[in-house]
């Protein structure tokens, strides 16, 4: 009996306490579900390059592809020093002193229309003013497309004597190649000619903030010999344009692959020298119509380079600006000229490095800012 009545007693106070029980066990789990949450996210964001760098990095290949080692071994004796004193007809703004500094350690180039000029002079005045990062030097170049009068043409060479930061390259009239990607292949054959120890090459566009600082320190920190680099934000599974009546329509005749190779966003990727090089060499046999940075996709893959993601590269992204945000990422598009200014000018206010905390904090705001910006009821909350 005594027995019965402490069995109904426990039954009963197990009854009572059992829902507030299981409620702790939920309530408990919801939190560790929190928390390994972000400790994920917190692990992706800043683990990053410690990913891309040792397990993401393009293991050491040994090339059996006869094309690949031919294109590896004409850009290894490539040498186009010669050319140096022929240089009128392809680039009418030559530049060749630009690369005086023999230890440059990473050269930029930035891919601006004749006309930009408004928007050149804010990238000048903005990230562009900078000639040391960690101690080594570095450059930053315009380059520049032919222009279609002699009054344009005119102020090109008046700009390029004013700032000493221009390179024009002409179009070739017998190539096969148009638009940018021959402006592209240009600009790689100028940097062979006239800058070949720089260590690096960052290849980018005047309407894209770049952090320097940050891209500089990524390089120095590389823990491997920098050749077969690379790197920006990689597009993977892009499909070819199979349109017969689209102006980049490519034929299963000269690209029967469903998927084009993975290549670098073309708003802005880094090159080692080597990488310059092989690409160039590759480019004469490639002669797809493409874009210019699938055109770089499918030379390196016939060089047997494979490009690197980093997504502190935003691609076509224009991120919403934070401070802590934008000095943690490479490489913001879509900037206008006074939003240029206006970011650089708090950046330099703002002086100083930021905490993990506080660069944690910016980039959620600024991705989920920069979310919330591609919601058609925001945008059009912000145009009104």
């Amino acid at each position: 009996m005594g027995l019965g009545v402490q069995g109904y007693l426990v039954d009963r106070v197990s009854r009572k306490w059992k829902p507030c029980l299981l409620a702790g066990i939920l309530r408990t789990h919801q939190w560790c579900f929190l928390l390994f949450n972000v400790l994920l996210f917190h692990a992706l964001l800043f683990g990053a390059d410690f990913v891309e760098e040792y397990l993401l990095q393009p293991t050491p290949a040994v090339y059996t592809d006869g094309t690949v080692v031919d294109v590896r071994e004409k850009a290894r004796k490539l040498d186009l020093s010669n050319a140096r004193e022929n240089v009128s007809q392809a680039y009418p703004i030559a530049n060749p002193d630009a690369c005086s500094n023999s230890d440059l350690f990473l050269l930029t180039l930035v891919f601006s229309s004749p006309g930009n000029i408004t928007q050149r002079d804010a990238v000048r005045r903005s990230w562009a003013n900078q000639t040391l990062v960690e101690g080594f030097p570095v450059r930053v170049l315009f380059f520049l497309g032919s222009t279609k009068t002699s009054a344009a043409q005119d102020a090109l060479v008046i700009e390029s004597d004013r700032f000493g930061d221009m390179v024009q390259g002409h179009a070739v009239a017998d190539s096969s190649l148009r638009g940018p990607t021959e402006r592209t292949v240009l600009a790689l054959r100028w940097v062979i000619t006239f800058c070949p120890l720089a260590r690096f090459v960052l290849l980018t566009k005047d309407s894209v903030f770049v952090n320097l600082p940050a891209i500089g320190d990524y390089l120095l920190g590389l823990h491997r010999h920098p050749e077969d680099l690379y790197l920006g934000r990689v597009i993977q599974r892009d499909s070819p344009d199979r349109d017969p009546n689209s102006p980049g329509y490519l034929p299963p005749v000269l690209y029967p692959d469903k998927y084009l190779p993975e290549y670098c966003d073309g708003t802005a990727y880094v090159l080692s020298q080597d990488v310059v090089r092989k690409v160039y060499i590759a480019s004469a046999a490639v002669r797809a119509p493409v874009k210019a940075d699938v055109f770089v996709g499918l030379c390196s893959q016939r060089a047997g380079v494979s490009p690197t993601h980093s997504a502190r590269f935003s691609g076509e992204k224009h991120i919403r600006y934070n401070t802590c945000c934008y000095r943690y990422l490479f490489s913001s598009a879509g900037m206008g000229n006074h939003e240029l200014e206006t970011v650089w000018a708090d950046l330099g206010q703002k002086g100083g490095r930021c905490s993990l905390l506080q660069t944690y904090y910016g980039l959620v705001t600024c991705k989920a800012l920069t979310y919330l910006d591609k919601l058609s009821f925001f945008n059009s909350q912000g145009q009104a």
